[in-house]
């Protein structure tokens, strides 16, 4: 896909073939273009922030759906907006009001996708190299920031239980009132203290890229003692991580958030025309859906350690982050992940004395709960970097390492508080995955490099993420048997994209 603006024009007639059109032109005009072309109305233009100047021309920011200015007969003229970040506003917007459904759905309707061509050196020599420089006391400061704010937090939380039980606070409140706006305190400080402890395991993180500094004694002893506070066995942990980043996106090697198959779910393939009842596979309530996705941030961190739950299928049954024998591990590894085990071992004699020595209940409020929401903003973290509807897989000879990193999604977690607490972990994810040694600070400016160069293989979501992590758990199901390169299902088997027509013809079968 080229940069430059596309100024060829055709006429909604010259391809009425392809149309598909949706009964919605009650609230106006509406059409559905084939491939490289947009479906709009009044209501969805609104929905997907795209607005009418005075000439009715109409800033389409999809640039996928809008690499062609079209002009449809009456005058009204849809053509793409250069200056909008890629988004996939427009294209979820289909589904949210019904324009793409069991009667219209069409796969060759939807929009091709042509993998990037560009070699990693192409696109590193596209940003400028003071962004690749890693400043330590820089590094230390924000450190030393993140811890301040953890012990100022927990001094504040002593004062709340003392403070809402004397008597002049319940005469203040009632006393009913005084224990709500006691909780209430609780919950302000765990909301706040798990953002602190979370933005801690990121320098954790960075620290295992050898982002944090050019210093590897550092970077280890820094992100041995964040992360071991936080339960997350250091080097095992590092050593695994990394060959995630290296292999991103890649059916066959990668080392987390694997998408399932239709074979692995046990659904019939529909290439011989058989008509599958999704509702059987897929139809549970959304009571149900909710208990498992809540389940999911929760317990899946700490299930990927320990049983390698969403992790390469490929792997033994026993497969874990703390045997040093595992398959995740070379013998010259082995030490390394002694470690990390000493330091997890740690962490249970240090929480048990405490329990034993100030009580189970003050340890759970002071640190049990603020831990997890750790486990829980990582886990929506990643899951909705790596997890969306939009988002290619690929297998075989399709897969290269910066396909791979272009196959994540930047996402605005959480407003000023992601990026304060958070050090922009999810805002920049994307230039994280194409350089991982790239410290988190110049997360910023390096971006907007990239996006200028890779262009629409750039995606982004500025949807509030709560929602985001909805959707993306109940669109993205499976992915095909065949193929080599692949996007999610959802759970009526529809996909929002398709690889182009030449990607379409290729067959490398599960392994």
């Amino acid at each position: 896909m080229g940069r430059g603006k596309c100024h060829t024009e055709r006429t909604v007639s010259d391809i009425e073939a392809n149309i598909k059109l949706s009964p919605v032109f009650a609230e106006g005009f509406s059409f559905f273009l084939h491939q490289n072309f947009i479906l709009q109305s009044p209501k969805l233009a609104a929905q997907s922030r795209v607005q009418p100047d005075s000439r009715s021309v109409y800033s389409v920011p999809t640039p996928i759906f809008a690499n062609m200015n079209v002009r449809y007969p009456h005058g009204l003229v849809i053509q793409k907006d250069e200056d909008v970040p890629f988004t996939y506003s427009s294209l979820r917007s289909f589904y949210s009001m019904g324009v793409l459904n069991a009667d219209n759905y069409s796969e060759d309707a939807l929009p091709a996708f042509t993998p990037m061509s560009w070699s990693l050196k192409e696109i590193k020599a596209a940003i400028p190299r003071k962004y690749f420089v890693r400043d330590t006391q820089r590094g230390l400061l924000y450190f030393a920031r993140d811890v301040l704010m953890a012990v100022v937090a927990w001094s504040l939380a002593t004062f709340i239980d003392p403070y809402f039980k004397q008597t002049v606070t319940s005469e203040l409140l009632t006393p009913t009132g005084a224990e709500v706006m006691r909780w209430a305190a609780w919950g302000f400080y765990w909301w706040f203290q798990g953002l602190i402890f979370t933005g801690i395991w990121v320098i954790g993180h960075e620290c295992g890229h050898g982002a944090f500094s050019d210093h590897k004694i550092v970077n280890d002893v820094l992100g041995f003692i964040t992360h071991t506070f936080l339960w997350t066995p250091y080097f095992s942990w590092k050593i695994s991580h990394h060959r995630h980043h290296s292999n991103h996106a890649s059916m066959e090697r990668d080392e987390v958030y694997v998408p399932k198959t239709r074979e692995d779910l046990n659904i019939r393939d529909e290439s011989d025309g058989h008509k599958i009842d999704y509702d059987e596979y897929f139809g549970d309530t959304p009571i149900y859906t909710l208990y498992m996705l809540v389940r999911q941030q929760l317990l899946a961190f700490p299930a990927y350690l320990l049983f390698n739950v969403s992790g390469q299928k490929n792997y033994p049954k026993w497969t874990n982050h703390f045997d040093p024998n595992s398959i995740l591990f070379t013998k010259a590894q082995r030490n390394a992940v002694i470690l990390s085990n000493i330091g997890i071992a740690f962490m249970v004699w240090a929480v048990s004395y405490s329990c034993s020595t100030f009580g189970m209940s003050t340890v759970v409020k002071y640190y049990g709960i603020p831990w997890l929401e750790v486990t829980h903003w990582f886990i929506m973290i990643t899951y909705l970097h790596h997890t969306s509807p939009e988002l290619p897989h690929y297998r075989g000879k399709e897969w290269n390492f910066q396909r791979g990193a272009a196959a994540t999604v930047d996402r605005n977690f959480l407003g000023w508080q992601g990026r304060f607490f958070l050090h922009d972990v999810a805002h920049y994810h994307v230039i994280h995955h194409f350089f991982p040694k790239m410290p988190f600070y110049h997360g910023a400016e390096a971006t907007q490099y990239l996006k200028t160069f890779i262009g629409d293989h750039y995606v982004y979501s500025n949807s509030p993420v709560f929602k985001a992590l909805w959707e993306s758990y109940n669109k993205c199901q499976f992915v095909e048997n065949e193929g080599d390169v692949l996007f999610y299902r959802d759970k009526k088997g529809r996909a929002v994209r398709r690889p182009a027509d030449h990607y379409r013809n290729t067959h490398t079968k599960i392994q």
